[in-house]
């Protein structure tokens, strides 16, 4: 990950929740107040976010004292500890927030991604994002994707050209789509193109794409039509594919699938924060 871009983006979020101070801790307590937090799961996943915890409260105060008990990709249970964070209480206080926000996200990214993984065991398909990203979050989301054992798919409309029904439609065909793009393009970048009908995925693989995307088929078409595509062109599903299914388009053989879920549906990971200062002793929940 770009430690410059993420301390950047963390910096962006503690200015939206603190903003000129955190009225809450600084009426309370005092700046030279120490008290520490502890991290812990409420359940069992893939721990994401040790970049988040540990430049997170080191931007807000360099004297943190951080200890991280797991690190990013590794399993957790119910109650185990993630980290332990000790420093001035105000500091604690102010990212607790938006530091719980992140890592329960990627956390939750993580984990719904290796459980996609873990249904096309024993196949040859590969899982892969999209570009359905929280807006902002896209490095951090597609970070997530790959701690929990996936890859990424382009990172934006700039690295590589994907022609959906859209740009089709506009261009008239694949045919003219494909050729006007090849035209203007250097050869290390890839073109992938979507069909919906064996009539496209005949007329792409004539117009030279580099990539198939079978949109919203069923397993049973791609299984059919699969045997037509030549070796050198790599094969992708997308649309409709779910955790209860994706055993099943896994076996068909296709090399690629793209699920738009593990970024844009998942739900928080539950974490929490116990809060721990002299005399003192909290629970504050996410």
């Amino acid at each position: 990950m770009n430690i410059i871009k993420l301390e950047e983006m963390l910096k962006q979020f503690f200015n939206e929740d603190i903003g000129d101070g955190d009225l809450s801790s600084e009426f309370i307590f005092s700046a030279e107040q120490q008290g520490s937090f502890s991290f812990y799961a409420k359940e069992s996943g893939i721990f994401c976010g040790a970049l988040i915890i540990e430049h997170g409260f080191l931007l807000l105060d360099r004297s943190m004292d951080i200890t991280l008990y797991r690190k990013d990709g590794e399993k957790v249970n119910t109650g185990d500890v993630l980290a332990v964070i000790q420093g001035p209480l105000q500091k604690l206080l102010m990212g607790e927030r938006v530091i719980l926000n992140l890592t329960q996200r990627m956390s939750a990214i993580a984990t719904a991604t290796n459980l996609a993984v873990r249904e096309t065991a024993g196949t040859n398909a590969k899982i892969c994002d999209t570009r359905k990203t929280m807006p902002g979050m896209r490095m951090l989301d597609k970070y997530a994707v790959r701690i929990g054992g996936a890859y990424n798919h382009r990172n934006g409309l700039y690295d590589a050209i994907m022609l959906k029904d859209n740009h089709i439609a506009f261009a008239g065909s694949i045919t003219k789509a494909v050729q006007a793009a090849r035209e203007k393009i250097g050869h290390t970048i890839k073109i992938e193109v979507e069909i919906e009908t064996k009539a496209q995925l005949d007329e792409a693989i004539v117009a030279g794409a580099d990539i198939i995307m079978f949109d919203n088929r069923s397993p049973e078409e791609i299984r059919e039509w699969l045997p037509a595509v030549p070796p050198h062109i790599a094969t992708e599903a997308s649309g409709g594919i779910t955790l209860h299914n994706l055993n099943t388009y896994a076996k068909t053989g296709i090399q690629w699938i793209s699920l738009g879920a593990l970024t844009h549906s998942v739900i928080a990971f539950d974490i929490s924060a116990l809060v721990q200062t002299k005399g003192v002793n909290s629970l504050v929940h996410h």
